[in-house]
């Protein structure tokens, strides 16, 4: 078990703590730093749609159907189910001759509470559109439309789409395809079980481009998508959302995903660096603490940074009259912290 925690304290006592595991890698799949076990396998889930998006990117699809920067950043995140996410999504099926009906990404009500309430009081329900994977299907869709590819069951593990999936993740990881356990996501297609260095590599080149496979425009992709989720950060998740929040904090210096089971990754474009942060207990509330204190510690997130992103950095317990009553904070052992000092001091 991981010594690294985030303390849920209460009274100025520890109520609980959320282990974790990390790594922090070049792209040349150096380790740099890490903690618990950085070779632990875990499901990608949705940190890898940057990375599922390179296919269509790199075939020239982005020129092909016009796509902008901000429906390739929607197709490279978990939205919120906002009316700019709806209608990019919409856009994008329009442009490549589909609508709403080819996808198979499910129905869920907005995880924007604004958006849920605005539905509700309209009368309307939720549609295949407002899932937070709708970008991500959509961007699969594209992809079939322009390979010749039949729409019809893109989501099986078969289809060619999905298999051009589980070879871009084979490819930006460096891990053989033949030995990458995969699953169903929630939201209908192929999910991958790769390593925690192996995901911190893979954003590390893709913050970069540096040490990705030679095939025509695969650099030129990771730079578009990379800078698509950096200049349009809002698109990649929503309003008052980490991935957001963080983004925008700190001017598109960082390329942030998270999946789900408390998993983030993030690429540093500047330092190429790439780092994954899994939560062993797949809570959520652990990851914004966990993460921003990290970024914090390498000097990738400056005190005045992290200040602004005080709800998620150290978020305060409320009871039911509104009091506060306590905090969620990382607490990282000396060896970590040492290293992390190291890190910064080595720039």
């Amino acid at each position: 078990m991981s010594e690294v925690a985030v303390h849920v304290v209460r009274g100025g006592l520890v109520e609980s703590r959320h282990h974790l595991s990390l790594a922090i890698c070049t792209p040349s799949g150096e380790l740099l730093a890490s903690c618990g076990n950085p070779e632990r396998l875990t499901f990608w889930r949705s940190a890898a749609k940057p990375v599922q998006l390179l296919p269509l990117v790199a075939a020239g699809g982005a020129e092909h159907f016009g796509f902008t920067a901000h429906e390739l950043a929607v197709m490279a995140g978990s939205h919120s189910g906002e009316k700019p996410h709806v209608e990019a999504v919409q856009s994008i099926l329009r442009k490549i001759g589909l609508d709403q009906e080819h996808l198979r990404c499910g129905i869920h009500t907005p995880s924007s509470r604004a958006a849920a309430e605005e539905l509700a009081r309209s009368g309307r329900a939720p549609s295949q559109l407002h899932c937070n994977c709708s970008g991500k299907h959509a961007a699969m869709l594209a992809l079939a439309v322009l390979k010749g590819w039949p729409t019809a069951g893109y989501i099986e593990m078969n289809h060619p789409v999905q298999q051009e999936m589980l070879a871009v993740v084979a490819a930006v990881t460096g891990v053989p395809a033949e030995v990458i356990p995969v699953a169903v996501d929630g939201c209908g297609v192929v999910t991958f079980m790769i390593s925690l260095r192996a995901m911190a590599q893979a954003y590390a080149r893709l913050a970069t481009g540096e040490e990705l496979p030679r095939a025509p425009g695969w650099r030129e992709a990771a730079a578009r998508v990379s800078e698509a989720m950096r200049t349009h950060p809002h698109m990649v998740a929503g309003t008052g959302q980490l991935v957001t929040s963080l983004m925008a904090a700190t001017g598109g210096r960082l390329v942030v995903k998270s999946g789900a089971e408390g998993l983030i990754c993030v690429g540093l474009p500047e330092r190429a660096w790439g780092l994954a942060l899994r939560i062993e207990d797949g809570s959520s509330r652990a990851v914004g603490p966990a993460v921003i204190e990290l970024l914090r510690r390498l000097g990738a997130v400056s005190d005045e940074e992290a200040g602004s992103l005080a709800d998620w950095h150290r978020p305060e317990i409320r009871n039911f009259s509104g009091r506060v009553v306590g905090l969620i904070e990382a607490v990282f052992p000396e060896p970590l912290a040492a290293a992390l000092a190291r890190l910064r001091a080595g720039l």
